[in-house]
This record gives structure tokens, sequence and C-alpha cells, in this order.
């Protein structure tokens, strides 16, 4: 039936509201973008139709919206629009670097993103090979990891980097036995060159998330934890002051602009429920693919490497208590047991300043260690102890656990470790770290649920199958682990009353699948705040036709 009111009732559908008190239930009422009423839909309807828009979802599934807890939404609209790297081989990536140069202007940069030389038989290129395809235009191709790139020489001679070019602080040069640079550039030694590049508007990275967006709400993502930088901040504002924002956004600060932030007198938690501000995000360490996350111990085969540490803890806790002073939490990347070990000691420091310090501060504050992809047994409890939120990424282990085996060997026995963080009381939130690998939810879930591949590699029960987690507990991460983590945990997450109407519809049982099929899913529908933000042309039928 058709209404003139926005209220809206869901019904004839199999709704799980991630609520242990009522985990089922066959109908919402939704009016002003707000779950009003959940229960029985004989109940539900007989008492709200003759005031409501009916949808019959036909025995359809419903689930909360999805949230990426990790993602650089900039760079990940961007990406759309680069060259593809991820490869695999060297030789595909330099032929799509070719076809592209075909029709760049002279001059014009040469821009892409994804190259992992650990999948590639032939291992790193280097400036000479993009040379003889792009001797003018100068060259930036972003690894997989965004913590590498190899660049040719017309960028590396723009840069003015030459073999007396020192390695900058928490970066590195890759060099020849010479010291002639390779064309690959770790961690801040990137900015020697990215730097260079023309900058893109504010105006033309609104313009790419408004697009990514719709792909987004296509994958089922209704929100996202953002830590992109200035740029991105200012387009989000733009599409939201025009009201083409429809994607929760949670954004972070980078530790560099901290003091500004303070002296505007921003916290964690300004802003509404489809902008605000996050924490302040700082790196403690690089990353697994190009070895320069940090590490207790060096990595298998190269006895001298142990990656770079670019904060400890003694520099941590005195960029800390600025922040939490301020009223700004923080959200540390660390990804090597050595950074992890690190960052744990500092926030224990914070605690403890927190707790004695009563003027002004909030000891609750929500703080993020970001990735935690491999912890020394020893540091696992030191998450829950300290009320600390382990932000991670699930497809990160399917993707690098090669990786992982090579170069971490035993060690591996406490990466991507979510069912030991979990059993002791460790807070989770889940994302996906893109453009570093897709933004899709449900490869994240497949992920954590089997801890294999799409091929279903490395066998049937998984890679290091301990650590694979329940479908509900997987969910948790993407809906109120992550609301959690963004201080919306009273109204995201979950399909209650009082809650914000962001939920997907799904043509199979989530619940009830087979775990290898997960991956698959897509959803049919994407509600954000009330509003059919995506829908299939068969749902949109349904909708329409109520």
């Amino acid at each position: 039936m058709k209404n003139d009111s926005d209220r809206q009732i869901l019904s004839n559908a199999r709704i799980y509201t991630m609520d242990d008190q009522e985990p089922v239930v066959s109908a919402l009422v939704i009016e002003s973008g707000k779950i009003i009423c959940s229960g029985d839909q004989e109940t539900i309807i007989t008492q709200y139709q003759d005031s409501s828009t009916l949808h019959d979802l036909e025995g359809r599934t419903v689930i909360p919206g999805l949230v990426d807890a990790h993602i650089h939404l900039q760079h990940y609209a961007l990406s759309l629009q680069s060259i593809e790297c991820e490869t695999s081989t060297r030789e595909e990536c330099l032929q799509n670097v070719a076809e592209k140069v075909s029709g760049a202007a002279s001059g014009d940069w040469i821009q892409g993103h994804g190259w992992n030389q650990n999948n590639w038989p032939e291992g790193f290129g280097d400036a000479s090979l993009l040379d003889s395809i792009v001797p003018d235009n100068p060259v930036y191709l972003t690894a997989k990891s965004l913590h590498a790139a190899w660049v040719n020489s017309s960028a590396l001679q723009k840069a003015g980097i030459t073999a007396a070019t020192t390695d900058p602080p928490g970066g590195q040069i890759q060099r020849y036995p010479d010291g002639t640079a390779t064309g690959i550039l770790f961690e801040t030694a990137m900015t020697l060159v990215s730097d260079l590049i023309p900058k893109t508007s504010v105006g033309q990275v609104s313009q790419a998330i408004e697009e990514a967006q719709t792909l987004l709400w296509e994958l089922g993502l209704t929100g996202v934890h953002d830590f992109d930088r200035r740029t991105c901040f200012a387009a989000l504002q733009e599409l939201h002051a025009e009201g083409k924002l429809k994607l929760r956004v949670t954004k972070s600060i980078p530790i560099e602009t901290l003091q500004e932030a303070v002296e505007l007198g921003l916290r964690t938690g300004f802003g509404d429920d489809f902008l605000r501000i996050g924490s302040v995000k700082a790196f403690a360490d690089g990353a697994l693919g190009p070895l320069t996350a940090a590490m207790l111990q060096p990595y298998e085969g190269e006895p001298e490497n142990r990656g770079l540490l670019m904060l400890d803890a003694e520099e941590l806790v005195e960029k800390g208590r600025n922040a939490v002073e301020n009223g700004l939490s923080l959200a540390v990347h660390a990804i090597g047991d050595f950074a992890n070990h690190e960052v744990l000691h500092a926030y224990e420091q914070l605690r403890i300043h927190e707790s004695r310090n009563s003027s002004g501060l909030r000891p609750n504050l929500r703080h993020r260690i970001e990735h935690v992809q491999i912890i020394h047994p020893d540091d696992l409890p030191r998450l829950a102890e300290l009320n600390l939120v382990a932000s991670m990424q699930p497809i990160h282990a399917t993707s690098d656990y090669p990786t992982a085996d090579r170069y971490w060997g035993a060690r591996a026995k406490t990466a991507y470790a979510w069912n030991s963080l979990l059993e002791v009381g460790t807070r989770m939130a889940f994302g996906s770290d893109a453009p570093v690998e897709s933004p899709n939810p449900f490869w994240g879930l497949h992920a954590a649920v089997t801890r294999r591949r799409a091929d279903g590699s490395p066998g049937p029960a998984g890679w290091y199958p301990e650590q694979r987690i329940s479908l509900i507990k997987a969910m948790q991460g993407f809906t109120s682990g992550a609301a959690f983590a963004a201080g919306m945990v009273n109204r995201l997450g979950k399909l209650l009353p009082g809650y914000h109407a962001d939920l997907l519809v799904l043509d199979q049982d989530l619940i009830n699948i087979d775990l290898g099929s997960i991956r698959e899913l897509q959803p049919v529908a994407t509600m954000v705040a009330g509003e059919w933000v995506y829908r299939k042309p068969q749902f949109e039928e349904i909708t329409s036709s109520a």
C-alpha cells in the first residue's frame, strides 16, 4: 500500500537485529530516518499500516548496514581512475603503463596503483624498466600497501634524487651498490616525488568520492572510517553541505596537524552522524609488503632487516598527551610485533595519564591500533586490558599469508590473530584498507570465517584455522564494533528502535549460508537513513509497487 507519510514498514523478512535480546524479527517501522519499532510483522502491520507505506520483502534477509572501519576514501576514489598495477606479473603492469602513456600529453604525470613485488616472479622493478616505456613523462606507481612507490628516471630527476641524497627520517631510497637510486622508494621517501605531483583539487576529489560512494553502496557499505588527509576532508564537507554525502564518515586527523586541531578546539565526536571527527592518526611503522613493518626479530632470510620504527613509545606518549588532554583519541598504525609492543607501552602510559588528570579529560577515549597484523603472544591480552580497539582488516590475512609465511615464519601463528584477541575480550572493528584491498565487506567476512582465498587456498581448513571466527563475530566487526570505535554504539550497528535505518537487503540468508559462498553475496538494496540509496531493478519494482 502507498501512503503520503514518510513512515514505512519493512515486512515479511528475516531481519537480523544483531541484538542478543531479540536477534531475529520479521518487521521494522522506519520514520524520519530511524527505526521506531521492530518485532512481529502481524502486530506491527496491525498497529502502523494505516499511516505507513508497506514494503513486502518477500522473505528476504535484512542485516544492519556494514561499515568499513579503515579506508582511504580519496585514494580509493582516485584509484578507480588510475593504472591497474595489481597484476600477476611485472610485465603485465608495464603493459598497462604503456597503454596509458599512449594517450598522455608530454609532461603529464603517469600514475598507477597496486603492484606487489612479492607476487611477481621477477620481483621489484626499477627506473630503467619504466624508462624504456616512458622516457619523458614522470611515472609514479604506488605499491598495493601504499608504503612504497616505483618511479622512473624522469621522476627521480624532478625530485633531485641522486646518490648523494640522504634517506629522509622514516623512509628509505632503495639503491644499487654504487649508491644510485633504483626507482623504488619506501615510506616517507615516497613524498620526495609525490609532493611534486600536481595536487588534485577539492572539486575533483569531491566528484570522485561521489562516484565511488555509489559503488560502496552496491557492495553493502553504509559508512566508513576514513584515514586520508585535508583534501579528502574538504571534499567531504563540500559533499555534505550540498546534501550529497549519504555515506556516514568518521574522519581522522593526521598527527602532523594535531596542533592545528587543538588550536581550533576540535574534539573526537565533533560533527554530526554523517561527518564527524574521529581519531588522530599516527604511524608507528611501515608494512609487511615492502618489509618495513617493525619487528622484534629480523625478517626470515634478511638478518639485518627488522623494518622501520617511525614512532617509539616515548615519542607517541609525548604527542598523545597533547591529543588526549584536548579530547582527541588516537589511532596508531602498527603492523609489526615491535611496533605493536611500543604502541601498547605508550597507550599504557597514556591511560595512566588520563586516569590521574581529571581536568577536562575523557578517560574513556576510544583509542585504536590500526592493523595489529602480528603481535607477540605476551602482548595479546594488553589491548583488552587497556580498553583499546583492534581495528583490523580480515582480507589482509588471505591476501598476505604467503608473504607472512615467507618472512615471518613460525611467528605468523599470532598474525591476524582475531580469535585470540577476541578470546581475551578485545573490542574489534573491521575494514579493508582500500585501495590496498577491495572494500567489499563480504570478502572481508569470508576471510574472517574461512581464512581462505577465493580459490580455496591454502586449503579447506584455512590458514592457521584456529584464528577463524564465527560469522556473528565477524559481522559485529563491521557493525557494532565499528560503531563503538566511532562513538556511535547507541545508534549504529543494530536494527533496533532509536537506531538509524541503515540496512541491507539480501536475497540469501547470510547467517545460514554455506561459508564459502559469503564472498559472492551482494545486496539487492541498500538503505541509509531510511532512504533507498541503491536498489537492483527487481527490488525497485517491489518497493515502488508497495
